[in-house]
């Protein structure tokens, strides 16, 4: 590669290397403060579809519903924009001429996060079927508390069963970050934008932006499989 080329990314007034290392940052940022919100409403909806009770089953099989039928797009608009308009609405009523505009990281970790939960509810409805009855009916009969049964037998076989499916929603949400880009974000794609566009060089840009994503996919995918294996401990193949 020609070393012009290289020199673009060096570290400084003169190259793009703090740039897009400031990009990353927000994007692992992104990930890492949405991954939470997916998981724990993942687990809650995956709950809820399962009750008995159609209070809450039918919200949550809603909820699950359109949101995983919405474009990831549409929903990050949705959240940026009428979020804004619903709170400075709100905030008209008790306030004059209030100004007010939603946080692009906090839409984008909201709209994100709602769209994980719902394909992660999936994935831990289909945990929680395979874990075998008479598991659960041998917890009873020891007495265990609902919060005991739930943190000793239901959750560790839950993440045992459930890791293959949430590492693979965990590499969608690293390039869904990539959405963020189009509500001003300056996460690592919108950077690269602003490099290709000051450089003339969409190429090299373009290589660099994959090599990176491909990097943090393939260390991601290395942490799930040890978690997988330390997981599935005691249990044949």
């Amino acid at each position: 590669m020609d070393d012009s080329l290289l020199g673009l990314l060096r570290f400084g007034p003169d190259g793009w290397g703090d740039e897009l290392l400031a990009g990353l940052q927000i994007t692992v940022a992104l990930a890492l403060a949405t991954a939470p919100i997916g998981l724990v409403l993942g687990f809650i909806l995956a709950l809820a579809r399962r009750s008995e009770r159609a209070m809450a089953r039918v919200p949550a099989t809603i909820f699950t519903t359109v949101f995983k039928g919405l474009p990831e797009l549409i929903t990050l608009f949705i959240v940026y924009y009428g979020s804004s308009l619903a709170l400075a609405w709100l905030l008209g009523l008790f306030f004059d001429e209030p100004i007010f505009e939603i946080s692009s990281f906090v839409a984008g970790m909201v709209a994100l996060g709602a769209v994980s939960a719902s394909f992660a509810s999936e994935v831990f409805m289909g945990a929680l079927a395979g874990i075998p009855r008479g598991q659960l009916e041998a917890a009873d009969a020891l007495g265990l508390s609902r919060w005991a049964r739930m943190r000793n037998v239901i959750l560790p076989q839950v993440m045992r069963l459930a890791l293959p499916g949430l590492g693979n929603l965990w590499l969608v949400l690293l390039k869904d970050t990539a959405l963020v880009s189009v509500i001003a974000l300056p996460d690592l794609l919108r950077r690269t934008f602003i490099a290709v566009g000051s450089t003339k060089e969409p190429f090299f840009f373009f290589t660099v932006a994959i090599v990176i994503y491909f990097t943090i996919s393939m260390l991601s995918m290395a942490v799930f499989q040890l978690l997988e294996a330390r997981y599935a401990r005691g249990y044949s193949k």
